[in-house]
């Protein structure tokens, strides 16, 4: 039964996160004015804005105008709830650390939308991001802040490197997500997410090269498979960990 709350908050807080994504690219304030359709800016009602409950009543319409509304919406919604259940069941036992992993899960999300619409990462999420990470190090002890501080250094420095070796082939943004990443995974998972990360874009990348649906020179952004990557390391870092360290004791 605990399950039902969980996702019923990560539904909410997907829906917050679809406000994020619109306004924070555009610099907006996240509290006023309230939602409203894009297209004919008619104040959303609170029996129209359930989240994904209205989406399929309202059948993907304004109710105003009747403008498609963006499947996004109820997608994201509904990922941010699927992410809580996990982190619900991975991390539960310690309300503390499931408070971390939500706020965690949460970022990638919105950071991962607006990396694929607007192709930026943006600093109002990254660098408070980084910041949190190294006080739920210091909150909670799920790793030690000696462990964050170095993945803050190690997820900045790898990507400062790769800025300079590629001339500016890679943001600023994928660095401050690096280093987010690091803060809150610490060194030992950041690598793990990383090589995730580098893992997923670069069968992607041969795939849609191979397919000509892109050109050589074509930007891809990397800060969803970043996204994955941490997310993923979140879950399942340990036991990546211990299987790979396990093999050189054989």
């Amino acid at each position: 039964m605990a399950l039902v709350p969980v996702v019923t908050f990560g539904l909410m807080i997907g829906s917050f996160l679809n406000v994020v994504i619109a306004r924070v690219p555009e610099r907006r304030s996240l509290w006023m004015p309230g939602s409203t359709c894009p297209e004919c800016g008619h104040a959303i009602a609170w029996h129209d804005n359930i989240p994904v409950l209205s989406f399929f009543l309202l059948r993907g319409r304004c109710r105003a105008c009747a403008a498609p509304i963006p499947w996004r919406y109820p997608i994201v919604e509904a990922i941010t709830a699927v992410l809580f259940a996990a982190a619900w069941l991975r991390f539960g036992a310690d309300v503390r650390q499931f408070i971390v992993a939500v706020v965690f899960l949460a970022a990638l999300v919105a950071i991962t939308v607006i990396d694929l619409r607007h192709q930026i990462i943006p600093d109002a999420i990254t660098l408070p991001g980084v910041v949190a990470g190294v006080v739920a190090a210091l909150a909670t002890h799920r790793i030690a802040w000696v462990d964050s501080v170095a993945g803050i250094l190690l997820g900045s420095g790898l990507f400062v490197a790769v800025i300079v070796v590629s001339r500016g082939g890679m943001g600023g943004g994928d660095l401050k997500l690096g280093a987010m990443l690091g803060a809150f995974l610490g060194w030992q998972a950041l690598l793990v997410g990383l090589f995730i990360a580098v893992m997923l874009g670069g069968m992607l990348a041969v795939v849609l090269l191979a397919s000509r649906r892109v050109a050589r020179k074509d930007a891809i952004p990397f800060g969803p498979f970043l996204a994955i990557g941490g997310a993923a390391a979140l879950f399942w870092s340990d036991a990546i960990l211990a299987w790979y360290l396990g093999g050189f004791e054989r």
